[in-house]
């Protein structure tokens, strides 16, 4: 086994001792997931290897929705534990930058930072925000936060700043319309905009049916 080959298995161990008691959107399985998508992808893209896989698996060590919107306790986290295997201090940059950009801060907010490991670990994080495991992780932080499943007087809102986003106690379906069915367009590599676009047109066909539902149609 390489150094990087050990240092990625410890990783994967620390990751899932951290995230065992995680709510269930933002557990190891999702982290496995990402890391698989990432995999998948960096496939087709001209990228460091090591750095997309650190960067999957550390991306949600620390959510700062589940830290009272600390945005620093991820890096932070992170940064020791890497620092703890002698990763390289150029890659522990890389790392954290990937961390505090990877993710959908509203419609309104620019990402202040690319990459092109970047890029591959943030696809491969949206691909699991949307699709049948998108719809079940949506509805699952839903109920974990005490949301109303629907609300037909509640209007989702399009243009949020980052802290109405992060404060946001909207219904479960208005996140589809704040998030989720924005994400395809938002794709940076090509294999991640494929796929992308078979998971945005199950959203589409899933939220038809939840409407014909909800109105007694079928």
């Amino acid at each position: 086994m390489t150094e990087k080959e050990l240092i990625i298995e410890n990783t994967i161990h620390f990751v899932k001792e951290t995230l065992v008691n995680a709510e269930g959107g933002h557990d190891w399985f999702h982290i496995q997931r990402v890391m698989n998508n990432a995999k998948l992808i960096a496939k087709s893209e001209e990228a460091d290897d090591f750095i997309v896989q650190l960067g999957a698996l550390l991306h949600d060590i620390a959510d700062s929705k589940f830290h009272n919107g600390d945005e620093t306790v991820g890096p932070k986290v992170a940064t020791e534990f890497l620092e703890s295997q002698h990763v390289d201090p150029e890659v522990i940059a890389h790392v954290v930058k990937i961390i505090q950009n990877i993710s959908f801060k509203g419609g309104n907010v620019e990402q202040q930072f690319h990459s092109a490991e970047l890029d591959i670990v943030q696809d491969a994080d949206r691909l699991d925000a949307i699709g049948a495991i998108g719809i079940a992780r949506t509805f699952n932080y839903g109920g974990f936060k005490g949301r109303a499943l629907y609300d037909p007087e509640i209007e989702p809102k399009l243009n949020m700043t980052k802290e109405e986003y992060k404060t946001s106690k909207a219904p479960t379906i208005n996140h589809f319309y704040e998030k989720l069915l924005l994400l395809k367009d938002r794709m940076n590599t090509k294999t991640g905009t494929e796929i992308a676009q078979k998971r945005h047109e199950y959203m589409e066909s899933f939220l038809e049916q939840f409407y014909a539902e909800w109105n007694g149609i079928q």
